[in-house]
């Protein structure tokens, strides 16, 4: 898996250094005076500026990324090795122990049908309106006590829309301090006063994705600030002591090799890919001062989706979230999955932008939110390959119809009328297994 790691951060490296090169742009630069004071002056309104962009690309996209997920294989396993996981007929070789469906019952017991939940409308045991009043009474009661355990275990069956931000600031453990806003300004100060070129792939991510997004381009302000911000913060490095990922390293000119002389680049390790910047998108939804959309974000990357981007074995890394996405098509849906299959529509071709993306750009937000609460309650990025099997479970009839991969991904094009919570019971609770 490290070497895996290791040789994609190779790529993405080689395409970062080419662009470099070929566009004659240097990684950073300081920014000459007069420069740093019109970006000052537009810090708000950094979304009506209209750079030429159109030499920069991404430096890699979801797809790129699943082939190479595709081509992993464990060394241990000699040819005839490994029968029963032969049987596994998806993309993903890598035997890895990922939950059925009777451990995914136990593991999410309270989405079962008899527990209460927002996002169902018509609970059979007790009427909506009278849960979601109560709810609501305990959810105050909760940010009461600011108790984050107590916040974690609540939000599992959905947060009320106006406690939200608050029980997810509590359960990330974020409370705005004097120091945060002076920390994010300090940030402001580094991005007003050097260029990198790390803000170009940015600019253009937002102009790509958010920016043509019905629901996100009104936020096109905020997701820049909070992004160039992010890329300058080196309290993000941190996290490299629990990722499989190492932060890329670029030496002062004339100083390559030696280590006295090198410096992570971009300041916080990670350099963005296509979509990136749909992680900040629904958070925008909850947070409106940008110092606490930051502190929100930054958080919840270092917890969650860092690993939606980077080759480990951990239970929420993406090649698990992969590999438990497609035993539970082949286990509880083998028609589809062999019906698919065969006419080289492979489900995880369609599913992984869902999941790597953790659904932000597909879903309605008010849905996606929803989904979200269940990652923070669950502490896990499970629920992301549980629901896209639940996906694939609902659009079984058309999807036994179709003749072509084209044909699969017209069916499954449009995921923005889906209702999360109901489409995780049935697929949970009412299959039979």
């Amino acid at each position: 898996m490290r070497k895996a790691q290791g040789s994609w951060e190779k790529r993405i490296l080689k395409s970062l250094n080419s662009m470099c090169t070929e566009l004659s742009i240097p990684l950073a630069r300081k920014r000459p005076v007069g420069e740093q004071k019109e970006l000052l002056n537009k810090w708000n309104e950094m979304g009506t500026d209209e750079p030429d962009l159109s030499l920069f690309r991404p430096v890699y996209a979801p797809k790129d990324f699943l082939e190479v997920l595709i081509n992993l294989r464990n060394p241990n396993y000699e040819n005839g090795d490994s029968l029963s996981f032969r049987t596994h007929l998806g993309l993903i070789q890598v035997p890895l122990k990922v939950k059925d469906i009777p451990e995914l019952k136990e593991c999410f017991v309270e989405l079962g049908l008899s527990t209460g939940q927002l996002g169902i409308d018509d609970s059979t045991q007790v009427p909506p309106e009278l849960f979601e009043n109560e709810h609501v009474r305990i959810g105050q009661k909760v940010l009461l006590q600011q108790d984050s355990a107590a916040a974690q275990q609540y939000i599992r069956q959905g947060s009320p829309t106006a406690l939200r931000a608050e029980l997810w600031a509590l359960i990330l453990n974020i409370s705005s301090q004097p120091e945060d806003i002076l920390y994010y300004e300090q940030l402001k100060t580094n991005v007003i006063q050097h260029d990198l070129l790390v803000d170009s792939l940015i600019y253009k991510d937002v102009k790509l994705t958010a920016s043509n997004d019905d629901y996100y381009f009104v936020f096109e302000d905020y997701l820049y600030q909070v992004l160039l911000c992010f890329s300058r913060d080196t309290s993000v490095l941190g996290h490299f002591a629990y990722n499989s990922a190492s932060p890329p390293k670029s030496y002062i000119r004339g100083k390559l090799g030696l280590e006295e002389y090198a410096v992570f680049y971009p300041p916080n390790g990670v350099i963005p890919f296509h979509g990136f910047s749909m992680y900040v998108a629904p958070l925008c939804f909850l947070y409106h001062e940008p110092y606490k959309l930051y502190q929100i974000f930054r958080e919840m990357y270092v917890r969650f989706f860092f690993r939606l981007h980077s080759i480990s074995s951990h239970p929420s890394g993406i090649v698990s979230l992969c590999l438990l996405f497609e035993t539970l098509l082949q286990t509880y849906l083998p028609q589809l999955f062999y019906h698919l299959r065969e006419i080289g529509a492979q489900p995880l071709r369609i599913s992984f932008k869902w999941m790597v993306r953790a659904f932000s750009g597909y879903l309605a937000t008010d849905q996606l939110l929803l989904l979200w609460d269940r990652i923070l309650g669950y502490n896990s990025l499970e629920i992301l390959a549980v629901l896209a099997a639940a996906v694939f479970a609902f659009r079984a009839v058309n999807l036994m119809e179709v003749t072509s991969l084209a044909a699969a991904e017209a069916v499954l094009a449009d995921l923005s009328t889906l209702k999360v919570m109901p489409l995780l019971q049935i697929f949970l609770f009412a299959t039979v297994t």
